[in-house]
């Protein structure tokens, strides 16, 4: 598979363990038995646009794209400009 299935993927596979829209690709990198994927999730939507709340999840994929384990390692609002990981 291509890094573009693999993000595709990692997209569809996402949306059916929970129901949060991706927000963004956030990373992509290739380990020893797959992939891990970051990605971003609109978790609550708000007015204004900048106190969403966005979850960052990190998707560990076996060479098929399957999801092996996910977790989510942060949530902030989208108008933080906290770069820190």
């Amino acid at each position: 598979m291509n890094p573009v299935e693999i993000l595709e993927k990692a997209r569809l596979q996402f949306g059916l363990l929970c129901s949060y829209p991706v927000n963004s690709i956030v990373s992509f990198s290739n380990v020893e038995d797959g992939y891990l994927v970051t990605l971003e999730a609109l978790e609550r939507k708000a007015i204004p646009e900048t106190m969403d709340v966005l979850g960052l999840y990190e998707l560990h994929l076996d060479t098929d794209g399957n999801v092996l384990e996910f977790s989510r390692i942060k949530l902030r609002k989208r108008g933080d400009t906290d770069l820190e990981v």
